[in-house]
């Protein structure tokens, strides 16, 4: 671990740390701040706090872990707290630092936050700064107790930190590519990642495919956009779990058989196609079934439709005692220990998405063996190389045709998944930190 440069502090963003259930987002966020820490920087993230932070210091760190605090507040009280936010991004903001003194027991957010991190809040933070900088046109302004060297902020934010160098990630341009899979409003958003084109000092991003939509959508010079890639890693014991012990839990949580499902995890949102995935599915004369794990997602009225009328036909022909030769398993949310359970024990995974600015379930999938029918299109191909079955994401035939060859092929499973080690050896934790601290030396 280095050390070359203690006294140097990046603080982060916490919008989507302080999700619940997580995004692609908040796993990016961790491992940056994670790598970022090994390199020798000291770290902190900013989050936004539903309520005023209390004076109290103990108080504080506290209400910093009260879930309560999201309980919806008196209209009187909102609309109160939004007129002052509202005056309040027309100063300097200077968040609140939150100690961690040990009073909280931490070891529940021990997977969700960021280790030996410095925590600052403040009411409102990420709405102000959207309400703000749709108002004026401008970034909220950010000052803390001791300025930051780096403000990173890992979306696309209207924030900016005072004499810092203020950098931001942008992921992807889907709301610009496929703006009809997003519920952004277009103008704003467009508006946001234009003023980060013209005054970040620099910008990041996670694929050659988002770095060269960046460099030629909005206008930005290639020497002001680093592609970092991503990384991922699941606890050691995740990885060397006996096959066994994957058995059993499959059957004993889920009455799943080793190897004897498909899998697709991620979103029920337009770009990753489920409802096309669903279809080639139940087309490919593959009787295995398929689980779906699909987080929240947004304009999915489609496909739960279609997963619901599903459900019921299962139901039905179970009440018959009939098997359906092909069924469809949908659960809406499992912790990140089953999905390594989930991942492990499936025959293959399945992911055709329509874009992505990297596709982490691909590299999740290969980094545990499992073998991966994905997309083409977007930055798909330069995660998984040679080591997954491509297929063009508009066709429900080729899917099928691919679904069926992956269920089928014993041959080519152990292949893709040989492969696919190797491929995911590209993007370790190693080669992650070694970008990053290339890109924050040369910032320095």
């Amino acid at each position: 671990m280095s050390t070359e440069i203690p006294e140097q502090r990046v603080v982060f963003d916490g919008l989507n740390l302080s999700l619940a259930q997580g995004t692609g987002v908040a796993t990016y966020t961790r491992m940056l701040a994670r790598v970022v820490g090994d390199l020798g920087y000291e770290i902190g993230v900013v989050y936004a706090s539903p309520q005023t932070p209390p004076k109290d210091r103990l108080l504080r760190e506290v209400a910093f872990f009260d879930e309560k605090q999201a309980v919806k507040t008196p209209l009187v009280r909102q609309a109160l707290n939004g007129f002052a936010d509202q005056l309040r991004s027309f100063t300097t903001i200077r968040p609140l630092p939150v100690e961690f003194d040990g009073v909280v027991v931490q070891r529940q957010f021990e997977a969700a936050l960021p280790p030996r991190h410095h925590a600052f809040a403040t009411r409102n933070l990420f709405a102000t700064a959207r309400r703000h900088f749709a108002a004026t046109n401008k970034f909220l302004r950010l000052e803390f107790e001791r300025q930051p060297d780096i403000f990173h902020c890992t979306y696309p934010l209207p924030l900016q930190s005072r004499s810092s160098c203020n950098i931001y990630t942008i992921h992807d341009l889907v709301p610009l590519r496929l703006p009809f899979t997003t519920l952004d409003n277009k103008r704003q958003i467009f508006r946001v990642l234009k003023k980060i084109a013209r005054q970040a000092d620099h910008i990041v991003t996670v694929s050659e495919n988002s770095r060269h939509d960046i460099i030629s959508l909005l206008g930005v010079a290639e020497d002001r956009v680093t592609n970092t890639y991503q990384a991922v890693q699941f606890p050691k014991a995740s990885e060397e779990r006996p096959v066994t012990a994957i058995a059993e839990q499959l059957e004993g949580s889920f009455g799943l058989d080793f190897q004897e499902y498909l899998l697709f995890f991620g979103a029920l949102e337009p770009k990753k196609n489920v409802a096309r995935l669903v279809e080639a599915y139940l087309s490919s004369g593959v009787d295995i079934p398929l689980v779906l794990v699909t987080g929240q997602g947004w304009k999915n009225e489609a496909e739960n439709k279609l997963l619901s009328q599903l459900g019921e036909q299962q139901q039905k022909a179970a009440l018959a005692n009939r098997r359906p030769r092909r069924t469809v398993y949908r659960y809406d949310y499992v912790p990140f220990s089953l999905l390594a359970t989930l991942i492990r024990g499936a025959r293959a995974v399945l992911f055709p998405s329509l874009y992505e600015g990297f596709g982490l379930p691909v590299l999740e999938a290969m980094v545990l063996g499992t073998p991966v029918v994905t997309s083409r299109e977007s930055s798909i191909p330069e995660v998984a190389g040679d080591a997954a079955l491509l297929v063009d994401p508009y066709s429900a035939d080729e899917i099928a045709t691919a679904i069926r060859t992956i269920a089928d092929d014993a041959d080519l499973r152990a292949e893709l998944s040989q492969r696919g080690r190797v491929q995911a050896a590209k993007f370790s934790v190693d080669c992650y930190r070694e970008r990053v601290g290339a890109l924050y030396r040369a910032l320095a």
